[in-house]
């Protein structure tokens, strides 16, 4: 067994032509921490008259990390006060240990207070920087897609058949009950708020009209597209960014494979072709919860509600809805995988990344929907 060094920290100090010499010795460890504050502030007095000082830490039998922290907090703080420190040693793995351990000193000047206005402008800045940033990434990232998705169609070999398949089967096959639930009982409050708001004029079956174009142009696919932002985006977040965090996608790389190619481009397809399938479900669920509202509620008969509702609703709302769902889903897709790709090599980052990549899917995917209504609007579509 390894003998402990037990001997007490020293330091002898004398005066070279005004600049102070002091030779060190004995441990300068974490178990003598008291010690070597005393002689830390015996040294710092003396530093008040001299011009400099030069620390031999030839004869320290023991250094670890605290003796290097504290010594070379005396030197930067003295340094900073305008008085030169020269840390010496014959033992090359003094220098190695006080080259490693780095001094974050907590008396640092502190900045000017500004004024409160000047901070929330500062903050607006640095967010519009950053989205600046975001957009830049992300069309470059878009490029990297492009081209990886033209690699895979031209050399079909490329193509992750199976990987497709068990992407679809966790987006929209174990997705929809949960889809199919939440759209019915939205199409249930909604039916039951607009029943309740048209009583008053006497026009209750106008319900149908609100519910189906409701639900079918803009409900079903904008719920859809948020549930599947919060489930698959912040999974696929997950996944890449922890196979980021394991190297393996740096393995992907060695092994000459393009992680586009093989973890991008399957998940994106697949958002694309699930995203539209759990639409049309999720707009058939919420006419279900609508029309049994209607008739428990309203009063308006099965029969009744599907009469009024073939009579209202044409091909064109059906489609608005069908037609929104791909590029939502290339949009969730991308910033899904952008995020899982910046994930750095700690958990703290991954869980940062998946909430930033929930909140930036939800909100694209709100300005899309934003964008198409003012598009179909346009185009009176």
């Amino acid at each position: 067994m390894a003998r402990v060094d037990t001997a007490e920290p020293q330091a002898i100090l004398r005066d070279d032509a005004g600049r102070l010499s002091v030779t060190l010795a004995g441990s300068w460890s974490a178990d003598r921490a008291p010690r070597i504050a005393t002689l830390v502030d015996e040294i710092v007095a003396r530093l008040k008259s001299a011009s400099g000082a030069r620390l031999d830490l030839s004869n320290v039998s023991r250094l670890d990390t605290l003796g290097a922290y504290v010594l070379n907090r005396l030197k930067a703080r003295q340094e900073r006060s305008g008085v030169a420190i020269e840390i010496v040693s014959d033992k090359p793995e003094h220098a190695i240990l006080l080259g490693e351990v780095r001094v974050h000193d907590e008396d640092a000047a502190a900045g000017h207070a500004h004024f409160r206005l000047v901070d929330v402008l500062v903050d607006i800045g640095k967010a519009v920087v950053g989205f600046g940033r975001d957009m830049v990434g992300g069309a470059m990232f878009l490029g990297e897609v492009i081209v990886g998705s033209a690699s895979v169609m031209l050399g079909p070999r490329k193509f992750r058949g199976p990987s497709l398949v068990n992407q679809i089967e966790l987006i929209a096959f174990n997705g929809a009950p949960i889809i199919m639930l939440i759209s019915f009982l939205v199409g249930c409050i909604v039916a039951q708020q607009g029943i309740f708001q048209l009583q008053q004029f006497g026009a209750a079956a106008f319900v149908v009209n609100l519910t189906g174009i409701l639900i079918l142009r803009e409900l079903a696919v904008l719920l859809t597209s948020i549930m599947i932002a919060g489930r698959s985006g912040s999974a696929f977040t997950a996944e890449i960014g922890s196979m980021k965090m394991r190297e393996e996608i740096d393995a992907l790389r060695v092994m000459g494979l393009d992680p586009i190619e093989v973890l991008v481009v399957p998940r994106i397809l697949a958002l694309i072709i699930s995203l539209p399938i759990l639409t049309f479900i999720s707009a058939m669920a919420g006419l279900v919860g609508a029309g049994l509202v209607a008739w428990l509620y309203g009063g308006i008969g099965v029969d009744t509600f599907l009469a009024r509702l073939q009579s209202v609703i044409t091909w064109k709302h059906f489609a608005v809805g069908l037609i929104k769902a791909p590029f939502m889903a290339f949009v969730i897709g991308l910033i899904a995988s952008i995020e899982g790709l910046a994930v750095q090599g700690s958990a703290e980052s991954l869980g940062r990344q998946v909430t930033a990549s929930v909140v930036k899917a939800i909100f694209m995917v709100i300005v899309v929907d934003g964008l198409f209504a003012m598009f179909f609007a346009s185009i009176e579509f």
